[in-house]
C-alpha cells in the first residue's frame, strides 16, 4: 500500500474529523479515502448505502426470474447486480428483496427514482475497444452528459491498460478520473496466461508485480493500489472496486490456464481490500476451460453437489459474508503504519478495537508483526479461536500458503 500512501496523501474527501468521532486514537497519519460508506451521500439514489454497515458485492451479468433466486445471491453476500441483465427482468422483484441494479435501463419497468436503482454503469473496457483514447473519451463523455442528472452515481470499469504502459498516463488519468463516481478494473492472474508472458509485463505497473508472485492473491492487491494511485491524480478520491473471478476470468481456450481455487478466491478478496478496495465485484462467466458456465450461482442452486464450481461458490459466499460482517470496520478511515517486511496490512479503529487485516506479499511462512504504540497485551485472531501475544511491541504468525490471511483484534490501551 506504499505506493499508494505517498501519492494521495492529503487528497480529497471527507476529513476523519467529519466522519470518525474517536478519529486517529493512534496519532498515526491516515491513509487518504473517499470516505468510506458517507460516500454515497452525495447521490439521492444511493441513500441506503450510507449505512456503515454497508459494503459493496456485486455480481456481474448476474441473472434472475424469482425472488427466491435474487435470495440466494443474497445468501451469498451479494448486494448488486451490474453489468447487464436479461431484458425482461422485474424490477419489482428487485424492490420487494432489497437487492440493488448498478447499470443501464433494462426495460420500462426500471424506475430511475427508486433507491433500489442506485447507479448506472457507463461502459466497460472501453480502454481497450476504441481506436484511440480521445474516441473512447468521446464516448465516456457522450455517456456522462446523458446519465448525469438522476441522483444516480456512475461507475465504469477498465482493463490493465490503465495502470500499465500501453497507454500514456495522462489518458490513463483521464479515463479513470473523469467520468465516473465508482471505477474498477478487471485483471484475472489466477486464471489466465498473463503471468507467464516473455517477455514479462507485470513489472510495468504502477506498483509493480513480481513474476515469482504474480499468481497469487498479492497481485489482486497491487492492481487494486494501482488503480488508486490513477484515481488519485486529479486530488477527488472516488471509491475503487475490483474484479475477481467466481470460476476462470478468461474469454477463451487459448488464454485458459486454470480455474481458481476456493482458498484463492478468498484471498483476492481480502488481498484487494487490504489495499483499500471499497467494494468486489465477481465475475461469473467461465468461458473456457472444464467447467464451462455463465451463471455459476444460479447452477449452484439448481445444481447443488453435482455442480463442478460449487466450492469456487462457496467460497466467494463465505468470504462475502465475512467483508459484510466487518463493514462497519471497513468503513473507517485507514491508518498509515508499517507493520513490517514481507507483509501487505491494513489498520483501522472502531470502538477503541483495533483491526489489523494482514497477508504476505506473496508468499507463506512466519513473519514478525511491529506494533505501534498504544497496541499490548494479546491479539485475538479473528474467527480463528485463538490469540497471540504482544510483546515488546512483536508478534509473530504464520502463513501457510500464500492465499492466507489473518485479521487481528487488539484492545486499545
Amino acid at each position: 500500500m506504499a505506493v499508494v500512501a505517498s501519492l494521495i496523501a492529503g487528497c480529497g474527501g471527507p476529513s476523519d474529523a467529519d466522519i470518525d468521532p474517536g478519529r486517529n486514537v493512534l496519532s498515526l497519519p491516515r491513509i487518504a479515502w473517499e470516505g468510506g460508506s458517507e460516500y454515497w451521500r452525495q447521490f439521492a439514489n444511493a441513500s441506503d448505502w450510507t449505512s456503515p454497515d454497508f459494503f459493496p458485492i456485486g455480481l456481474w451479468y448476474g441473472s434472475f426470474d424469482t425472488a427466491e433466486q435474487v435470495r440466494w445471491d443474497q445468501h451469498l453476500g451479494i448486494n448488486f447486480y451490474t453489468g447487464g441483465l436479461w431484458k425482461a427482468s422485474d424490477f419489482e422483484i428487485l424492490k420487494s428483496t432489497g437487492m440493488y441494479w448498478v447499470g443501464g435501463k433494462v426495460n420500462e419497468g426500471f424506475d430511475s427514482s427508486s433507491k433500489n436503482w442506485p447507479g448506472r454503469l457507463t461502459d466497460d473496457e472501453v480502454d481497450g475497444r476504441f481506436p484511440s483514447p480521445a474516441a473512447g473519451r468521446a464516448h465516456l463523455q457522450e455517456l456522462e452528459d446523458e446519465l448525469r442528472g438522476h441522483g444516480q452515481f456512475l461507475y465504469g470499469n477498465y482493463t490493465q491498460m490503465v495502470v500499465g504502459k500501453d497507454l500514456a498516463v495522462s489518458d490513463q488519468e483521464k479515463y479513470v478520473n473523469d467520468y465516473t463516481d465508482a471505477v474498477s478494473l478487471d485483471h484475472y492472474l489466477y486464471t489466465n496466461s498473463f503471468c507467464d508472458f516473455d517477455p514479462y509485463r507485470g513489472d510495468q505497473y504502477v506498483n509493480p508485480i513480481p513474476q515469482s508472485t504474480c499468481r497469487t492473491a498479492s497481485s489482486y492487491g497491487r492492481m487494486t493500489d494501482s488503480l488508486r494511485a490513477r484515481d488519485a491524480a486529479d486530488g477527488r478520491l472516488q471509491a475503487i472496486w475490483n474484479f475477481i473471478e467466481v470460476i476462470t476470468g478468461v474469454g477463451d481456450e487459448k488464454s485458459f490456464v486454470r480455474n481458481i481455487a476456493p482458498a484463492e478466491i478468498k484471498g483476492a478478496a481480502m488481498a484487494s481490500v487490504i489495499n483499500e478496495a471499497r467494494g468486489i465485484v465477481w465475475f461469473q462467466q467461465a468461458l473456457g476451460g472444464d467447467c464451462l458456465t455463465t451463471q455459476p450461482l444460479r447452477n449452484a442452486q439448481d445444481q447443488g453437489e453435482s455442480f463442478c464450481g460449487k466450492n469456487q461458490v462457496a467460497a466467494m459466499g463465505e468470504i462475502n459474508n465475512l467483508l459484510h460482517s466487518l463493514a462497519a470496520v471497513l468503513n473507517t478511515q485507514s491508518y498509515d503504519w508499517d507493520f513490517g517486511s514481507q507483509i501487505d496490512t491494513m489498520l483501522k479503529v472502531i470502538d477503541r478495537q483495533a483491526y489489523i487485516f494482514a497477508m504476505t506479499d506473496g508468499g507463506s511462512g512466519e513473519r514478525t508483526f511491529t506494533v505501534p504504540a498504544g497496541l499490548a497485551g494479546s491479539a485475538e485472531v479473528v474467527g480463528e479461536g485463538r490469540t497471540l501475544e504482544i510483546r515488546d511491541g512483536k508478534f509473530r504468525d504464520s502463513f501457510p500458503v500464500e492465499s492466507t490471511y489473518h485479521i487481528y483484534k487488539i484492545a486499545l490501551e
